[in-house]
């Protein structure tokens, strides 16, 4: 058969579920053998394989993503006290005390609460002005 220029071999495509040959082959390799491998890399790790330990490790404790963390902060209804809680958050960073990461996070919260703060008190003034007439 003379297949037309993009005219698809197999128009309803790969059936969904379906897995490579390859893959399915190192699968079941890898699960009749895998007590196997387990042993031998904890066996490695007990006789002070640093590699296998981490490994061990990494599949025991996953990273940990977030960490609750404490920071002093002035208080944030006013401009100058957000001013000041993003400079205790940019010195915490610089210290060490927070990570980047962190400081970033907790830096977006402070900034939400300097927008949430600015609304406040655009309403009020639009409120005292509208009274004012």
């Amino acid at each position: 058969m003379v297949w037309k220029k993009g005219q698809s071999g197999n128009p309803t495509g790969k059936p969904a579920g379906v897995r490579n040959k390859a893959t399915v082959m190192v699968q079941s390799i890898m699960e009749r053998g895998a007590k196997e491998i387990t042993d031998a890399v904890v066996g490695l790790a007990k006789e002070g394989d640093l590699s296998a330990a981490r490994l061990v490790l990494e599949r025991l404790l996953p990273p940990v993503k977030e960490r609750p963390i404490s920071l002093a902060l002035p208080g944030t209804d006013t401009a100058g006290g957000i001013a000041e809680a993003q400079q205790a958050i940019l010195q915490a960073v610089a210290a060490g005390d927070l990570l980047l990461g962190e400081g970033t996070a907790l830096s977006s919260i402070v900034e939400a609460r300097r927008k949430a703060v600015e609304t406040l008190q655009l309403e009020q003034r639009i409120t005292a002005l509208e009274t004012k007439k």
